[in-house]
């Protein structure tokens, strides 16, 4: 098991201080290749052997035979005894000693193939001496120079003047001499290495490439090694290193990553220099220092693992540790941990472990370190929690901690009500299905509840929440169901218990004031059913001329739940649930535990599909429900709450429509039967008509809380002048010399300003991509943070910039990076000559 990491391609060994140095020293220590010297081609300069050429083998006797294997890494033993085969248009020699060849000359054996215009070889010490137009190919990777003088097993020699081409990785590259050492490993002096592909011409350069003295190649380490090497960019040294390492894939390496800097109004100019440790296949290790000009220097460590005790049972985990020794911004230390884990501790037995942990310095610490907003350390509300899960048969339990880390602000504006902490949660769930046509259900849950509440009763002393005890509660859920399931249809009554047994503390803020009879113990039990039943109607439809199958779903739910009175107990975790089509078909209005409504409602609903007869695929889909309470609903989240009356409830419509499989729409309506108004709607759209090209637009709208306009996209702006490209394969863009426009804007209708913003473009160089974006991003009324990025991206090599390197993914649904690694090693057949 291996872990993947998108990480840059190329490795430094270089202090931060000597990049600015090393730039200016790289125009004295650059290698004697000019700039002036050109690329010439492999294709161009390899020769090419005739077909009415005479073919002498070692072996004339030999007999072909077909084979259904065809390897393409042969043992070193089988590699030994492969037969050598000769082809040349005159042949002079000795036996068993010397062989001269002349004319178009061929050796090949096994996965290495040599063709020269003249070739001596010395059987004894089996090693060949090749002049002329040199060309070597050994399982893909292509060489072409004007001397040879190797031993061909061995593989142990050297070309001058070569050019030679990498089939992994797809690096080519020329130097003045390339020793090879051994199959895998070679060294090249007065070297340079890009990864651009080849452009027709005699006088092609490519727009980047590494130069340096020394490159090592190592095809078994996946490593490269540049001595004094410098990366031009346009013809300009843009990054110097004494010693620069880099993958010669996308496989991981340890050792420096190039930095990456960032300018916003907090930080000022940040440099962030990572280091990667490749552990194991499965561990690795980064560890990243990044100075900032206005606050001082920060620490982060990120250590990921994944193993499996069993086949299908993954054991993985992430745990990281930031430290900024002294902020600036807030003159103390501060410091982030973070850890996620899950898996079985041991395999022999069926105990999942599974931890959460969360935890910042300080209350400011969500404020201050927003770089990257999908950081779990940058929220408010920390969670904490650690659990053991056992399942076995129709029986599983859990055992759980769950603690809360609340970030507190300075005044009643930014004061939020902590979540309550649960020492311990206990969970014993039994689950027995099909019993006699029954499925039968118990879930039981014991928990004790604690919250601090000081610092937000002090702001909102009067507050429900503040009167409400500490305490334990036990809940047992029973439910018993008998589903009828036909091919036109359903009905599935049910039997529900609800029974809660709550003890308190005798020390908590205030009085409480709901607990009429003055006990430190309370207890209720609710009995409920339902009858939920829906059929299915289908018909063949013609519509705009095509062809459909339609159908007509209707389902009624009705429910019917005993009064009782619950506005003496309190509330650890209900709240009301969001009325959508999921919730509307539910037996209790309430999230949690705390609270059961005593529901007599029926609600009524139906559905439409469109539906392609011959794919299966859904073009259309429309719905609507309504619930109808046949009695008054007393029972609410606090007592201060009025009761809903009987009557009609909002009515929900909804579509989604998949217009084409480029354009699909959704919508959401919620209105008030009531009040004759909109309460809630939702719209959004988005337009993909192939790779790179997406809108994406969306309307929400909530009754005096929010009104929301969002909008992102990722577009070529060559589509201007009908400059369309060509749609390739996911993650090589749409041709070279291409500008797109990335961006999206999140505006608050009902505050009049932006909530998030970004705005950038993408270029593609064809072997490299560059991005520019300003991403602005609100956090409360009156702090925002503003960021620039600039990304440079060279393909299958490296990547250097500034700013969060995900802010495009992570803003923009359905968003492509125009490059992506090649997941899947190339056969050596991709080059057989």
């Amino acid at each position: 098991m291996c872990l993947s990491r998108p990480i840059s391609r190329f490795v430094l060994r270089v202090s931060a201080a000597g990049l600015l140095a090393g730039m200016v020293h790289a125009q004295t220590a650059s290698p004697a290749l000019t700039s002036e010297e050109t690329w010439q081609s492999l294709d161009q300069l390899a020769p090419q052997p005739q077909d009415d050429t005479p073919n002498i083998t070692s072996s004339p006797s030999l007999t072909l035979k077909p084979s259904n294997l065809l390897e393409s890494k042969p043992s070193g033993s089988a590699q030994r005894k492969s037969l050598t085969y000769l082809r040349a248009q005159s042949l002079d020699g000795r036996s068993d000693l010397d062989v001269q060849l002349e004319g178009e000359v061929e050796i090949r054996r096994g996965s290495l193939l040599i063709r020269a215009d003249r070739i001596d070889y010395y059987q004894p010490d089996d090693r060949a001496r090749a002049t002329g137009q040199v060309y070597i190919n050994r399982s893909g990777n292509r060489y072409l120079g004007s001397l040879l003088d190797m031993q061909l097993d061995a593989m142990d020699g050297y070309l001058l003047d070569p050019v030679f081409f990498f089939l992994r990785g797809n690096g080519e590259g020329r130097a003045a001499k390339l020793q090879f050492i051994n199959d895998k490993k070679a060294v090249a002096t007065q070297a340079r290495f890009t990864t651009c592909k080849r452009k027709p011409g005699p006088n092609w350069m490519p727009d980047w490439f590494m130069k340096a003295e020394q490159i090592s190649f190592d095809q078994d380490a996946n490593l490269g090694v540049a001595t004094h090497g410098s990366l031009v960019f346009q013809g300009v040294p843009i990054l110097y290193a004494p010693t620069l390492r880099f993958p010669l894939n996308n496989e991981r390496q340890s050792g420096f990553l190039p930095p990456t800097f960032s300018v916003n109004n907090l930080g000022g100019v940040e440099m962030s220099l990572p280091y990667y440790w490749n552990i194991a296949p499965n561990r690795d290790l980064t560890t990243t220092t990044t100075p900032m000009t206005q606050r001082g220097v920060f620490f982060s460590n990120e250590f990921r693992y994944l193993e499996r005790k069993e086949p299908q049972i993954p054991f993985k985990g992430i745990a990281r540790f930031d430290l900024m020794p002294v902020d600036n911004l807030r003159g103390t230390s501060r410091w982030g941990l973070s850890y996620q884990h899950t898996g079985l501790p041991n395999a022999s037995y069926p105990v999942a472990l599974n931890l959460n942990i969360n935890q910042v310095s300080d209350n400011h610490y969500w404020q201050d370190f927003t770089t990257n907003t999908a950081d779990p350390l940058v929220q408010r509300s920390l969670n904490n929690t650690a659990s053991l899960g056992w399942a076995s048969g129709r029986l599983s339990t859990t055992v759980a901690v769950s603690k809360w880390q609340t970030l507190q602000g300075t005044d009643a504006s930014t004061a939020i009500a902590p979540s309550y902490d649960r020492l311990p949660q206990i969970n014993v769930n039994y689950l027995r299905q099909d019993w006699g046509g029954f499925d039968w259900a118990v879930n039981s849950e014991l928990t004790h509840f604690t919250v601090d509440r000081a610092f937000y009763c002090a702001f909102y002393p009067s507050s429900a929440y503040c009167y409400q005890p500490n305490g334990s509660r036990l809940v047992v859920n029973n439910q018993l169901s008998r589903p009828f399931i036909t091919s036109y249809g359903y009905i599935t009554p049910k039997l529900l218990l609800n029974a809660r047994q709550y003890q308190y503390e005798k020390a908590y803020y205030g009085t409480f004031q709901q607990n009429t009879v003055g006990s430190d113990a309370a207890s209720v039990v609710v009995p409920s059913y339902s009858v939920d039943t829906g059929a299915v109607f289908e018909r063949p439809v013609s519509v705009l001329g095509l062809n459909w199958s339609q159908t007509l779903e209707p389902r009624a739910f009705y429910v019917k739940t005993a009064y009782r009175n619950q506005s003496d107990l309190p509330n650890f975790d209900s709240g009301a649930n969001d009325y959508n089509f999921a919730s509307v078909f539910t037996e209790n209005t309430f999230s949690g535990q705390d609270r059961i409504s005593d529901s007599h409602t029926l609600t009524l609903g139906a559905t439409s599909r469109f539906i392609n007869p011959d794919t299966g695929a859904e073009a259309a889909r429309f719905g609507i429900a309504q619930r109808y309470r046949l009695s008054d609903q007393n029972v609410q989240l606090t007592p201060t709450t009025q009761a809903l009356q009987s009557g009609n409830s909002d009515i929900l419509a909804g579509a989604s429509l998949n217009i084409t499989p480029r354009l699909s729409l959704d919508t959401l309506v919620d209105y008030s039967d009531q009040y004759k108004r909109l309460e809630r709607q939702s719209m959004g759209a988005r337009y993909n008509p192939s790779s790179y090209r997406v809108i994406n637009a969306a309307y929400r709208y909530q009754r005096e809380s929010s009104e929301v306009v969002d909008m992102s996209w990722q577009w070529p702006l060559n589509d201007l002048w009908r400059d369309l490209g060509l749609d390739r394969q996911q993650g090589q863009g749409l041709g070279e010399g291409r500008l797109y426009s990335i961006g999206r804007f999140n505006y608050s209708l009902l505050e009049k300003r932006l909530v998030e913003s970004m705005l950038g473009v993408e270029y593609d160089g064809g072997c490299w991509v560059s991005r520019f974006a300003l991403q602005r991003t609100q956090l409360t009324l009156n702090t925002a943070t503003t960021s620039l990025m600039f990304q440079l991206e060279f393909n299958d090599f490296s990547r250097l910039g500034f700013g969060n390197m995900n802010a495009a993914r992570d803003n923009i649904s359905r968003y492509q990076n125009l490059r992506e690694p090649f997941r899947f090693a190339p056969s050596p057949f991709a080059q057989y000559d």
